[in-house]
């Protein structure tokens, strides 16, 4: 059995049986099933009857695999040491104690304790009693077990997963309406190596189709990948997949800039953006076999377009585009025989012998001419629906819906709900957009200028426009379709469950996942946020930071690693060095009743590289809640407990810097998970208002329960309130499925 297959069930809320595997017909609980049961609820699943009948059956070596794959993903094999022992209990140490540190080391005193590494602790300073490691430089020295299992309150329930459950995901994700998040394309790079690829299956997204063509590639198909490209850009989205490792086309500019910000320093000395500048140019530089030249000459040279659309396509990137031509020495190619349309292209291209859409859109749109505006517009809908807004702002709304009516049936689903979604805060005078650049870290962005030219009631005029005009597309488009059905149920839950449209994750979510915007309920009286990083790298100095930002009406707080303690949190120790191959952890407590005391509105959960360079590969983050207290080990500090884990993530994206990835609503005592990139090696670089801005944007978010309902009142289906009385069934169960869910996305 591959494991891998099995984290990809874990992550929808199952476990993959292949019926091969089920050897036996028990009627009662083995031993070993019992045994399996009772140490993955230690880690905080549980199985659904279906599932722990097939599992009683199943071999024992299976058993183990499932058991030793849980642990895995929960990482109980992992150091969760943090620095101070018992660190509930603050250690009372100062900044006078880093100074008389400092001092004594550089002027060598005697008088004091000296350590593994090297520093000397003058007495009276620090009690180094309580740590585990040295206080000054943050290098641990004593590994700690886990102490403490099964506290948590609430247990994940496993489903059973059969070979038409993972064959039927596997289609879901390549028939996705919407772009994958991390989570998902992991997923479906595992499927894809495991399973042939389905035969007639339309591929719904054009980062989806990257993964497929690299799998043809690779297995010698270059053919096959061939019929998939539709325009050059498509060739240079799959050569930048397979250069940089990103499925979008992100300039190499943008590369370079984050990387060099990547290592800026605090301290001077420190900073190494010249380094990092250079070095990350040297790592896009292009180098290509004979081989790989051959074949995508081969598909440019086959491509159906005529040259001239063919460079007017590529000219938005033209200047990655002479760098792969020289790169893939396809001037060599053009001259050989059979690579004439090649030749074509490249001459047109070099001349510039053709005329650029947007650059004619730009023209019309300059003088004001409406009429001529439009005509180029309804050419290419999506550009159209992109840039609606501006453009009733520039036009009027009237003449402008009026146009785009006429090709609203053209526009994805994605994008008729996303104008809808968005719409009341980009006509908003007093909003802040929070808006995330290809490449780049979440910005906020002041209200269009154009505002001021409207009074408020004509700007709610346009939303409401807007928002019925999409409401009306995609009314019509449920209606269209056939449904012989008369009733449907609509679970309550999927009313706060979103809709995948955009704020796509770029973390792994090696546990139950869930989509950005997600609501979790808080049901004790501390959260517990965890890091945990370094697993099988050398010991290093890798300064990896785990903070929160408190929010009040008028300030806003912080605690992290230069501040251990604040009224409603506490922090485990800054940890700055870590021990050979197993990694070292951090820890903050955050304590509601204390907090809502206070007043605070909200808790931002944080991560940041102090470090220069990005957040370190494989680091999990995220946060445990029990209604039962989650005690802390006197004896090494140790809080991790894999049962009470809420929601983690697994970092993947190699140039963020700093994360947040979660909010804590006070009030409403529910954390709101989302993913906002931002960068500075420390907590107080964190924009607190693009927090409340990407908050605003994600509860304006389309939520499953409305779309359905949409459906059911454009079908005639009427809403019943059991599931066993309906004709159609939408319970929480369909709904961990994403990628199923876009499917009612109809174009």
């Amino acid at each position: 059995m591959k494991q891998d297959l099995l984290k990809v069930s874990i992550r929808q809320n199952a476990i993959y049986v292949p019926v091969e595997f089920i050897t036996g017909n028990n009627k009662s609980i083995t031993g070993t099933t019992s045994v399996l049961v009772a140490n993955a609820s230690k880690l905080g699943f549980t199985f659904s009857e279906e599932l722990l009948h097939v599992l009683n059956n199943v071999n024992p070596k299976y058993k183990l695999d499932l058991l030793d794959t849980l642990k895995e993903i929960t990482g109980v094999n992992k150091n969760w040491t943090p620095l101070v022992k018992e660190w509930n209990i603050p250690t009372g140490e100062t900044v006078l104690d880093h100074i008389i540190t400092l001092f004594g080391n550089i002027f060598q005193t005697k008088k004091g304790t000296k350590l593994n590494c090297g520093h000397l602790i003058p007495h009276g300073t620090f009690p180094l009693e309580r740590y585990n490691g040295c206080p000054f430089c943050g290098t641990p020295f004593e590994i700690g077990k886990m102490a403490y299992e099964n506290q948590g309150s609430k247990l994940k329930v496993l489903e059973l997963w059969k070979d038409d459950d993972v064959k039927q995901f596997y289609e879901d994700l390549l028939q996705s309406k919407t772009a994958l998040d991390a989570t998902q394309v992991d997923s479906l790079k595992i499927l894809l190596s495991e399973f042939d690829l389905p035969q007639n299956l339309e591929i719904g997204i054009k980062e989806t189709l990257m993964l497929v063509i690299d799998i043809l590639v690779e297995n010698n198909r270059s053919d096959a990948a061939q019929i998939l490209f539709n325009h050059p850009n498509d060739i240079l989205r799959y050569l930048w997949y397979k250069h940089t490792g990103f499925l979008q086309i992100i300039e190499p500019k943008t590369i370079i800039n984050r990387a060099s910000k990547n290592h800026r320093n605090i301290i001077g000395p420190l900073d190494k953006t010249g380094v990092a500048r250079l070095q990350s140019k040297a790592n896009l530089k292009l180098k290509y076999s004979r081989q790989d030249c051959k074949r995508v000459a081969t598909w440019l040279n086959n491509l159906d377009l005529s040259a001239v659309k063919s460079c007017e396509i590529m000219h938005p990137k033209r200047g990655m585009w002479v760098r792969f031509i020289r790169a893939l020495r396809l001037a060599e190619y053009s001259k050989r025989k059979g690579f004439e349309n090649l030749a074509k292209l490249l001459d047109v291209f070099y001349n510039e012998d053709y005329e650029v859409w947007q650059s004619k859109v730009n023209h019309f749109r300059l003088k004001s001419d409406a009429q001529n505006t439009f005509k180029l517009l309804k050419q290419r809908p999506g550009l159209f629906a992109r840039s609606l807004f501006s453009n009733m702002l520039w036009f009027g709304e009237d003449e402008t819906l009026r146009h785009f009516s006429e090709i609203a049936d053209k526009i994805p689903a994605r994008l008729v709900f996303t104008l809808s979604m968005y719409a009341q805060t980009y006509f908003d005078k007093n909003a802040t957009r929070n808006v995330k650049p290809l490449g780049g870290t979440n910005k906020r962005v002041a209200a269009n200028q154009f505002l001021k030219l409207y009074e408020d009631s004509h700007l709610k005029e346009m939303q409401s426009k807007i928002e019925d005009l999409c409401l009306e597309v995609m009314r019509k488009r449920f209606a269209s379709m056939e449904n012989q059905n008369k009733t449907i149920y609509i679970d309550e839950g999927l009313f706060h469950i979103p809709v995948a449209i955009g704020n796509r994750s770029e973390s792994v979510q090696d546990l139950p996942s869930a989509l950005m915007g997600t609501r979790f309920p808080v049901e004790g009286n501390t959260v517990r946020l965890f890091l945990q990083w370094g697993q099988g790298l050398a010991a290093q100095h890798l300064d990896m930071d785990l903070s929160c930002s408190v929010a009040y009406d008028h300030h806003t707080d912080f605690c992290s690693y230069s501040r251990l303690v604040i009224a409603g949190c506490k922090h485990s120790g800054d940890i700055q060095h870590i021990p050979h191959n197993i990694g070292t952890a951090e820890y903050i407590d955050v304590y509601l009743d204390e907090l809502d005391t206070r007043g605070a509105k909200y808790v931002s959960f944080t991560c940041n590289a102090y470090t220069n360079g990005s957040l370190s590969p494989n680091l999990v983050v995220g946060w445990m809640d029990s209604k039962h207290p989650m005690r802390i080990s006197p004896k090494t500090g140790v809080a991790y407990d894999p049962s009470c884990v809420q929601h983690q993530l697994r970092i993947t994206q190699k140039m963020t810097k700093g994360l947040v990835f979660g909010v804590l609503d006070v009030k409403r005592r529910e954390i709101v998970w989302l993913e906002m990139a931002f960068g500075g090696q420390v907590v107080q670089n964190l924009d607190t208002k693009a927090v409340e801005a990407l908050l605003n944007k994600l509860n304006s978010k389309l939520n499953i329960g409305h779309l359905l309902a949409l459906k059911a009142e454009a079908q005639g289906l009427e809403i019943v309130s059991h599931a066993e009385n309906a004709d159609e069934t939408y319970d929480l169960k369909w709904a961990t499925n994403a990628a199923t869910v876009t499917q009612l996305l109809i174009d």
